[in-house]
């Protein structure tokens, strides 16, 4: 008797094609585009657990951060500005500027593509654009990352690397690591 293993889904319910169709209607402002003058500090920061703070304050509404996030761009230097065509304004990022909160995972081996929901709600596929990386924190702990955009990184959360790190079990590479995209990710820091 054959068996098929049921459709993965995320949170949301949405399948891997359905969520690889929203990755296409993605539609960010152009910020690689926009060279205002710089006119400050925007007085924010984004806490290493993706908190966004302004003035001290945390910005409680949701949809206010997936707007600021939006006008998110990283600098030459490693710093990070909000900009838009008439301002540029430094903003502080304590780790990386997003979370992976959600990783949704079909096939398997180079034929696998794992789609990430950040805690900006953005979906990001996995891939050779999209790379996932492990560094080592200063106590010897695994810090996953992936890239989202243009420098701009997300922190992929705990509970969503050990769900990677089972799969990476499961299908036994060495060095230990997972596919998406049809890439390879190792797990050990380079």
């Amino acid at each position: 008797m054959t068996t098929t293993s049921p459709t993965p889904r995320d949170s949301a319910g949405r399948s891997p094609a359905e969520l690889a169709a929203l990755l296409k209607q993605d539609k960010l402002p152009p910020v690689h585009l926009w060279n205002p003058a710089h006119c400050g500090d925007s007085q924010m920061r984004i806490a290493s657990d993706g908190t966004w703070f302004h003035e001290g304050s945390p910005v409680g509404r949701k949809e206010l951060v997936k707007l600021f996030s939006t006008i998110l761009r990283r600098e030459a230097d490693g710093s990070h500005v909000l900009v838009t065509p008439v301002e540029k304004l430094d903003i502080q990022v304590d780790d990386a500027p997003f979370i992976a909160v959600e990783a949704t995972s079909a096939g398997e081996g180079p034929d696998r593509q794992i789609i990430f929901r950040l805690n900006t709600d953005d979906l990001v596929a996995a891939g050779p654009g999209h790379v996932l990386r492990v560094d080592t924190a200063a106590d010897g702990t695994p810090r996953p990352y992936l890239h989202v955009r243009a420098g701009l990184m997300a922190l992929v959360n705990r509970a969503v690397f050990y769900q990677l790190a089972d799969l990476a079990l499961a299908e036994g590479a060495t060095p230990p690591g997972i596919w998406s995209g049809g890439a390879f990710f190792p797990f050990m820091p380079a």
